[in-house]
């Protein structure tokens, strides 16, 4: 008997997928494999069910010789052990972001005879009703908030970039790139408060009320399945940052995080350029302490921001408020430099990792942009932000062409550097 393979990346077994098992079994014996939580991340969306249970679901099709693990999103190895005759699926992978996974099948299948069978892909109502209520139940707070601490238990480090808008949001939940044979999207999304004062045209100085923030998020939410972190700035008085906790938790937001300064909140990358003042470790301690008592659930995250590298008050200063805010009851610790060189934030992850395996570890490297993500990871990082970089490559390009449209009178000189509308509007799905 020949061998015939196909890969699923499901929550729930549909007619598309008994059509691919059909075809399958008209040329041989069939063998499924199920990619892992950890492939299905890094590629499609979050499994809205576990491994074992999607192991099940294809159990209960019958007539299947085998099911295999694949924690890859491309097949060669996977192709290497089963060796199989063919490889089954949608002919929905011949074009678009599916296409790198085809190839790299073929590379494969060529090295000893093996063929790719393109089936048509379903095109149904009902699958679409299906893939729509997935991504809904994705989207309702009680499965994302806790897909923080999930990401953390799957991820190497969790890639988390800045989003001020639904549109922006789609561009976080929707950029998947292929990159020597391996695909990667981002992990979860930033509401930064630079960066929402700034679309609105306000100073950041907590100027923009938590109503008008939490508009932001609505907007986001709305589009997007992906993880928040809500950056609350210093978390204002405690009597308020209470109330702020229960409202981001009961909207399904992942975690905030606060920093340790008070008075009227100025950029940290402003250092000492500006009056900035640190909070007592016993205040914000108390802050803490008080966030962690109005939770209805343990999904949601507070994590503590360490300004003490900003203000230069030394690492000793640093590790001693890590470790306070940590028996406070902190979920994660945000460590921050306006340093060029990253050799200060890794002094910190070591030291701090030398009596701390767990508590999670935030960096934002703004500053400090030569490090790679594998790097941090490598010295105790557990969460990466790229905290501004949307908003910073947005107003160039658009300021350029508003002072070309002035200087040339019209739209063509422009044109060449635009995307298409009908791109921008193809992010935006109808119901």
């Amino acid at each position: 008997m020949k061998k015939v393979y196909t890969c699923f990346c499901t929550d729930i077994i549909h007619e598309g997928h008994l059509n691919i098992i059909n075809e399958a079994k008209k040329y041989g014996e069939v063998y499924v494999g199920i990619l892992t939580d950890e492939a299905m991340i890094k590629f499609d969306r979050f499994p809205t069910i576990t491994f074992d249970e999607r192991i099940e679901l294809v159990k209960k099709i019958g007539g299947i010789k085998d099911i295999l693990i694949q924690d890859k999103i491309m097949y060669d190895d996977i192709i290497k052990t089963l060796r199989p005759d063919y490889v089954i699926h949608g002919d929905n992978w011949k074009s678009g972001k599916l296409k790198p996974i085809r190839d790299n099948v073929e590379r494969a299948l060529n090295e000893y005879g093996g063929k790719i069978i393109d089936v048509p892909y379903t095109y149904s109502e009902r699958v679409k009703r299906i893939d729509a209520q997935i991504k809904e139940k994705l989207a309702m707070p009680e499965y994302r908030r806790k897909r923080l601490k999930q990401l953390l238990s799957l991820r190497p480090i969790v890639k988390t970039i800045e989003v001020h808008s639904g549109l922006t949001g789609l561009i976080a939940e929707k950029t998947v790139v292929e990159h020597d044979g391996e695909f990667d999207q981002f992990d979860a999304m930033w509401i930064s408060s630079l960066c929402d004062s700034t679309a609105k045209g306000k100073p950041d100085i907590e100027l923009v009320d938590m109503t008008s923030r939490f508009r932001t998020i609505d907007d986001v939410m709305e589009v997007t399945t992906k993880p928040i972190i809500f950056d609350g700035d210093t978390g204002g008085l405690i009597e308020h940052f209470v109330y702020t906790v229960r409202s981001l938790e009961r909207m399904g937001v992942s975690a905030i995080i606060i920093e340790d300064k008070t008075g009227l909140k100025k950029n940290s990358l402003f250092g000492n350029e500006v009056v900035q003042t640190q909070d007592t470790i016993e205040h914000f301690c108390e802050k803490i302490s008080a966030g962690k008592k109005i939770r209805l659930t343990d999904d949601f995250m507070i994590i503590a921001r360490i300004e003490s590298l900003i203000l230069e008050k030394g690492m000793d200063d640093a590790l001693m408020r890590a470790r306070a805010y940590v028996n406070a009851g902190a979920d994660g610790i945000m460590i921050h430099s306006r340093k060029k060189d990253p050799q200060e934030i890794l002094d910190f992850c070591r030291a701090f990792r030398e009596s701390d395996k767990t508590t999670p570890i935030v960096v934002v490297p703004t500053s400090f942009n030569t490090i790679t993500e594998n790097e941090l990871a490598e010295n105790g990082v557990n969460i990466v932000i790229y905290a501004n970089q949307l908003t910073r490559s947005a107003f160039p390009a658009m300021e350029q062409t508003a002072i070309d449209l002035l200087k040339y009178h019209r739209a063509k000189e422009v044109d060449s550097r635009l995307l298409p509308i009908k791109d921008i509007i193809s992010l935006i799905e109808e119901l």
